[in-house]
């Protein structure tokens, strides 16, 4: 383990509105009040649920995971001249090809704190872009359970820690000053299949963190640990225990539940006055055979709320029962506060695979706009449900093949959604790669708009014949099938009107989109691009209105902030292996007085005065 530490100056941080608190003090004839005002911390709930400004304290900005900047110093009108204000590499952190880039920076008291694909953190100063301290991982070269590459989507940030959860299950808390290790817990064991990829979320003294591991046959669970000590507080299975709600939607007679599945990829979201936590899972195990587990299979491919404090269960919402197709609900849900009908409502919504937005009242998990329930065509061999929620409004990808595909078989059913399979294998869409993966989406609470970053991609399904249950031992792969795709595909950027869950606007890319988006009060919509560019958009139209090739994929979510009364938006650049882009080490800031020019094509070195460390 090696560090390097500097002193950081500590400041009060975000500061939101203020609270008047009024203070009796008890007197023989009564009592003599006086009000005080006081702010409140800026890692308290009031806080995290307003939209950030002087730094950007969670994975998606605030609570509510809504990837919204109100700053508009960067505009429409100027943003032309944003230019580059400095560039630092991570000692070539994460860039082998089996590491994806997929972090979102975190931001407070001047300095971004960055993860890269293989656990290591970094803390940088925004002022000078020089390391400040780095926190080596040095995880085992050995670790063979993870799905999808080596990846991390952020760092969670308390007042004084810094959170990290890594692909060999520990969770571990760093000083904010220092990054010296406070206290690691080994929370599962990476052997059986469990991995950490998403950034764990501090919340009131709790670090809350979901699991990957469904294509190994690991039960599903979200967990949540002591923010000073790293104690367990609570746990919810995403596959129900016997006796608990939902356990009756898997076969009674077996122990398959044990390896349902149910990933959970993304960081929850928070509703401190309902007192909340919501996130969604992923597809059941085994992936493409739904003929060992009759039943609807919860929680998987759902949305769930649970007690924030005790993980209880409080409420959930099915989008495909039965999977057999893949369709992970695999985006962060985010949370708003919509009209609809006239009525002010607590909303919950989340863009998936199946290229729905599935848009609920968060307070019960019913819908809002309405999803109803449609037969679908039938495999018996599969035990399909009979039925699927199909929301109404639009879709974000096609959702049906209209020309058929060479050297697959004939085309059954258009190739729509929710088409069943066998071995020999079917043509449909979306794809089990297609529609609304990992990368998160943005909301615009100004106007309604959420903003989707996703693929177009059809899919050739195939499987449901395997010889054994269950695996044979902890951590051995579990997938009742071939993950197969036709070569045709692209990336899909999609604005969503949240009252009517119509398309807005539209517009296909050559590669996929996958980056996720930032929105701000400028009107601007920041999304990258698979080779280097970031690009900001007109958010009430998509136009393109600036473009800077960051020098690798950009494929993680840019974040915004305010420092010494100047706008900043930094940004990770470092490529994805599952989306096949061009790998880096650095992380950028822009402003509006930057003097860095333009870099240079992605795989090359730009020639640009750089942070010496």
């Amino acid at each position: 383990m090696s560090h390097r530490t500097s002193k950081i100056l500590t400041s009060l941080g975000d500061r939101g509105s203020l609270i008047t608190v009024v203070v009796c003090t008890s007197m023989t004839m009564g009592a003599a009040c006086s009000q005080e005002t006081v702010t409140p911390s800026p890692f308290s709930g009031e806080q995290l649920t307003e939209p950030p400004t002087t730094g950007w304290p969670t994975a998606g900005g605030n609570l509510y995971n809504q990837r919204y900047s109100p700053l508009a110093e960067i505009s429409r009108d100027n943003v032309q001249s944003l230019k580059g204000v400095w560039r630092t590499h991570l000692n070539g952190s994460g860039m082998g090809d089996k590491y994806s880039g997929e972090a979102q920076p975190i931001v407070h008291d001047g300095v971004v704190y960055i993860v890269t694909g293989a656990d290591d953190v970094f803390a940088i100063s925004v002022e000078t872009g020089e390391t400040l301290w780095v926190y080596e991982a040095n995880l085992d070269q050995n670790i063979d359970t993870v799905c999808c590459g080596w990846t991390s989507r952020g760092v969670g940030l308390s007042s004084d820690k810094v959170f990290v959860g890594q692909l060999d299950t520990q969770l571990v808390a760093l000083d904010q000053g220092t990054g010296e290790i406070i206290w690691a817990t080994q929370t599962e064991d990476w052997e059986a299949g469990f991995t950490i990829t998403s950034a764990p979320l501090y919340y009131d003294g709790l670090v809350i963190t979901g699991f990957a591991g469904a294509e190994y046959g690991t039960q599903g669970r979200v967990k949540a640990y002591d923010a000073d000590d790293g104690s367990l507080v609570w746990t919810f299975y995403t596959i129900p225990n016997p006796g608990e709600v939902g356990h009756d939607t898997w076969p009674q007679d077996s122990d398959i539940y044990k390896y349902g599945g149910a990933s959970v990829w993304q960081t929850p979201a928070v509703d401190p006055e309902l007192g909340l936590v919501y996130f969604s899972t992923g597809n059941p195990g085994p992936d493409f055979n739904g003929s060992v587990r009759e039943g609807d299979n919860l929680f998987s491919i759902s949305m769930v709320a649970v007690d924030a404090h005790t993980g209880e269960y409080r409420w959930h919402f099915q989008q495909v029962h039965h999977d057999i197709w893949d369709y992970d609900a695999s985006s962060p849900v985010v949370l708003f506060d919509i009209e609809i009908d006239g009525e002010l409502r607590k909303a919950i919504a989340e863009p998936s695979k199946t290229g729905w937005v599935y848009i609920l009242d968060r307070v019960n998990g019913e819908p809002l706009i309405g999803i109803e329930e449609r037969p679908v065509l039938q495999e018996p061999r599969h035990l399909t449900s009979a039925t699927q929620p199909y929301p109404v409004g639009d879709a974000f990808v096609p959702q049906s093949v209209d020309i058929q595909p060479s050297g697959f078989p004939p085309l059954v059913n258009e190739g729509r959604i929710f088409t069943p399979f066998w071995t020999e294998g079917t043509v449909a869409a979306p794809g089990s790669l297609g529609g609304a993966n990992w990368p998160p989406s943005s909301y615009d609470p100004t106007t309604g708009i959420l903003y989707v970053c996703a693929t177009e991609r059809t899919g050739f399904f195939r499987g449901g014949d395997i010889d054994n249950e269950l695996p044979d031992m902890p951590g051995e792969r579990y997938i009742g099938g071939i993950f197969g795709n036709v070569p045709i595909q692209a990336g899909i950027l999609a604005a969503m009107d949240m009252r009517t869950n119509t398309i807005v606007w539209r517009q296909r890319f050559q590669e996929l989109c996958y980056s996720g988006s930032l929105v701000t009060a400028g009107g601007l919509l920041f999304v990258g691009r698979g080779d280097g560019r970031l690009t900001a958009l007109d958010s009430s139209d998509g136009t393109q209105l600036w473009e800077f090739q960051t020098g690798a994929g950009m494929n993680a979510p840019i974040s915004a902030f305010e420092h010494n009364g100047e706008q900043y938006l930094v940004a990770y650049s470092a490529g994805n292996r599952f989306a096949g882009t061009p790998h880096g080490d650095s992380v950028w800031l822009f402003s509006l007085n930057g003097t860095l020019s333009e870099a240079s094509p992605a795989g090359s070195e730009p020639p640009l005065q750089e942070v010496e460390h």
